[in-house]
């Protein structure tokens, strides 16, 4: 079964696996179903630079961690590895099965169970550091600044863990909401800033001392008859561009904020889990309903619309050069022209779900699939 999208926040670990949305379920016998691949005029060839298995990461979105030229991944199984150009550094074993994929930096990293534990490995040879305790299951990767972890829960708790010795530091909280999507995108360090969403479609900055918070951006108000109509999260990890940061929500908006106060710059009513990206001249958009969007990035204004892809369960899109790319519930990477969606390049890889967002590798995009297969592929 595939994992749900949502569940209801203080039954998330006994409904999971039990349930899915069939608006959102290209598999589902009832309801729309999702688009089939049209043979495409390619203008660039799309090839797998190289490319390693970790391991399956069956219901679960394990993403990788990219630290300049080097990425580490991980697997169900507790299986993680350091790849340097495609060649495994190491492989070790956690011991344990996991959750949450992989936050790192140079010293160390970090990923999480769905017992709620957060393990730290060094990066230089894979050997465990500390071991904390959540609240709840982890399912996003953490993300680390220079001495402190920070790791999201289920539960919508935010804990800062000492990267010496992984004791807790702070803790910040939110209420909880009847429904809620599971969130598999890891908090944002910025400065002195955590960014992470929340259910009911809010963005929160968090001080990265103390937790303490310092604003809120509301992306998207809840509405609708029912609990399930109101559901309007921030799943997806916010993009910086200057001095603006935006974000998208579940059957909410997209909206930009100045980063020092919070106060909205403008918003657009699109419904994105998925999430947003950026580049010098546009904002993009994966909408829930596979479409990809480019945006003005000042005003938010449509420019483009690639709707081809119609719930093909797609990746937030990744810009690379004059393109971007996205991939999708079949293994598919897509390469569109960023200056007006065409399709360029097309990429199949294992046949199974990208879950994982694509990410940036260099001159180059690392994606890795549910079967496990960890690739860097790029397009010309």
């Amino acid at each position: 079964m595939m994992r749900p999208l949502w569940a209801a926040a203080a039954l998330v670990a006994s409904l999971a696996g039990c349930s899915t949305l069939d608006a959102l379920n290209p598999f589902s016998s009832s309801g729309p179903k999702m688009a089939e691949l049209q043979p495409i005029q390619a203008s660039a060839e799309a090839r797998v630079l190289w490319s390693d298995g970790v391991g399956r990461s069956e219901d679960y979105t394990l993403i990788p961690a990219v630290v300049g030229s080097t990425v580490y991944a991980a697997a169900r199984d507790g299986t993680i590895v350091r790849l340097e150009d495609g060649q495994p550094a190491w492989r070790i074993k956690a011991g344990v099965t996991l959750s949450g994929g992989v936050g790192a930096d140079a010293r160390m990293l970090v990923v999480g169970t769905a017992k709620g534990e957060v393990l730290a490995f060094s990066t230089f040879d894979g050997s465990p550091l500390w071991k904390a305790k959540a609240s709840s299951e982890v399912v996003a990767p953490p993300a680390l600044s220079s001495n402190l972890v920070i790791v999201r829960t289920v539960d919508h708790r935010l804990a800062a863990y000492d990267a010496s010795d992984g004791k807790r530091r702070w803790l910040y909280q939110r209420p909880s909401t009847p429904l809620s999507l599971r969130v598999t995108a890891a908090p944002l360090i910025i400065e002195k800033y955590v960014f992470v969403g929340f259910p009911g479609g809010k963005l929160m900055a968090v001080s990265l001392d103390n937790g303490a918070p310092l604003w809120e951006g509301t992306v998207a108000l809840p509405k609708g008859a029912t609990e399930l109509d109101r559901v309007a999260d921030v799943t997806s990890v916010p993009v910086i561009d200057g001095r603006m940061i935006c974000a998208a929500a579940f059957q909410g908006r997209i909206a930009c904020f100045d980063l020092g106060n919070g106060n909205l710059i403008w918003s657009r009513d699109i419904s994105s889990a998925a999430g947003v990206a950026v580049d010098s001249r546009y904002l993009y958009v994966s909408d829930d309903k596979g479409a990809v969007h480019a945006l003005d990035k000042a005003s938010g204004a449509s420019l483009w619309k690639q709707d081809k892809l119609f719930l093909r369960r797609l990746t937030a899109p990744q810009p690379l050069r004059n393109m971007v790319a996205v991939g999708d519930v079949k293994g598919v990477v897509h390469f569109l022209s960023r200056d007006d969606g065409s399709f360029v390049a097309r990429l199949n890889t294992d046949g199974s779900p990208i879950r994982a967002p694509l990410q940036r590798l260099g001159s180059s995009l690392l994606a890795q699939t549910s079967k496990g297969s960890v690739l860097a592929i790029d397009a010309q």
